[in-house]
């Protein structure tokens, strides 16, 4: 019944006979169409926040409108993958960007400045090489005639597919590239930002037992001196009505912090903002997200925005006070979410992207994640992708000889060169 519902305009779907282990792909291009899918949306995304529905349509309704000056015309072009059962078995959940200069690229939802991890191919364990020979074969077969109207449902017009921060462990996506290499697509893979994860042992004691002698006895001491003598209090979002209170206090925490070391801040992205506050409630609300502050005498000292699914709590955004960094509040805020996590049965505490220090020193270790470029073969799509290419190329020079310029113009400011190369 789903599907009949999903395939009403889409005349290729509706054949009278199918083979078993025949799958259609519908293109859905609104999110009206969508909604009534969003619990198998979940289903597929597996416990993964970032690539839930309530993250994913959110996103769409604040940053997929063509008046966001910063990107170009922007269309929905998510793909469904239905079974011979009619049953939602795949979802790719992109979007498309059209330009004059780069054609149709298609691009994750969720990408950009929300830096949103772990996006990929949604998929059913046991269809993964199903759904990937499906959507291939969608993408290549297809007429794909630049200058026609790309509304039509029998067609997604595309340059380039253009995937960011994908897990190199996603079977599923990495089967689809693999299928469209073998369908002479142009794939570039190169390795982007790792995300920091820690394995949860059973136990809070088991967990200081993984860390270096120095960083147990730090851990231990503000336990002693600031969580034990009740100090340092963590306060953990559970009702709506606490939500809007708390929000207020990381969005003022986090803006001071970055404002103290000369940058904007994430939240003076008004764009930005206004989807986590749309987000935040529906995530309460589905039980996937902790959002805590830290009081130190009173006084909120640090705030943490997590996500948590899949049985891992996935440390998104933070704030601390800069006038009580002598009190340690950003450890012992980390110290108290990951104690929290620990006693709350889960089983992986994931830092997301960035190599800060801190992350190993908590026995964190880098999980790779890939950037992936797709180009159709295609005589007009490889000529934009030489172009693009090119573009990058000659950018790259001017930057590379100014940098010399400088260089020779002011050799006092001249960077030393590392031992061994001077």
């Amino acid at each position: 019944m789903q599907y009949a519902r999903a395939v009403g305009c889409d005349s290729r779907c509706l054949g009278a006979e199918v083979h078993p282990t025949t799958m259609q792909v519908f293109r859905f291009t609104t999110l009206d169409e969508l909604e009534p899918y969003a619990g198998d949306w979940d289903r597929l995304a597996a416990g993964v926040p970032f690539r839930s529905w309530d993250w994913l349509s959110s996103w769409w309704r604040h940053y997929g409108q063509d008046d966001y000056a910063e990107s170009p015309r922007t269309r929905l072009a998510v793909l469904g993958v239905f079974d011979d059962a009619n049953t939602l078995v795949g979802l790719a959940p992109w979007r498309v960007d059209v330009s004059a200069a780069w054609g149709r690229v298609i691009r994750p939802l969720g990408s950009g400045e929300v830096c949103s991890d772990y996006l990929g191919l949604l998929c059913q364990a046991d269809k993964q090489h199903q759904v990937a020979a499906a959507l291939a074969a969608y993408l290549t077969e297809q007429p794909n005639d630049p200058n026609a109207d790309n509304t039509s449902r029998d067609r997604l017009c595309w340059d380039l597919l253009e995937l960011g921060s994908v897990d190199a462990e996603d079977l599923a996506t990495a089967e689809l590239i693999r299928q469209m290499a073998q369908r002479r697509c142009k794939v570039d893979r190169r390795p982007g930002p790792s995300c920091w994860r820690i394995e949860l042992p059973d136990s809070w004691e088991d967990y200081l037992a993984m860390l270096s002698k120095s960083h147990r006895k730090q851990l231990r001491r503000l336990e002693q001196e600031m969580l034990a003598t009740g100090r340092a209090v963590l306060h953990v979002v559970e009702r709506l009505g606490e939500l809007p209170p708390a929000v207020e206090i990381l969005v003022r925490l986090h803006q001071r912090r970055r404002n103290s070391l000369g940058q904007p801040g994430c939240f003076a992205s008004r764009r930005f903002a206004a989807f986590h506050r749309d987000v935040m409630p529906r995530l309460l609300c589905s039980g996937r997200l902790h959002l805590s502050r830290l009081e130190i005498d009173g006084r909120p000292a640090a705030a943490e925005y997590q996500l948590a699914g899949g049985g891992v709590v996935y440390a998104y955004q933070s704030g601390v006070d800069p006038e009580l960094l002598d009190a340690q509040p950003g450890r012992l805020i980390t110290l108290a979410t990951l104690r929290r996590a620990i006693r709350q049965g889960f089983t992986a505490f994931d830092f997301l992207r960035g190599d800060e220090p801190y992350k190993p020193h908590f026995r964190a270790r880098p999980r790779t994640s890939l950037e992936i470029r797709v180009v159709p073969h295609r005589a007009a799509a490889r000529l934009r992708d030489g172009l693009r290419r090119t573009g990058r190329g000659v950018k790259h020079l001017i930057k590379s000889s100014l940098k010399l310029r400088t260089c020779l113009e002011n050799p006092d400011r001249r960077t030393p060169l590392p031992l061994g190369e001077g």
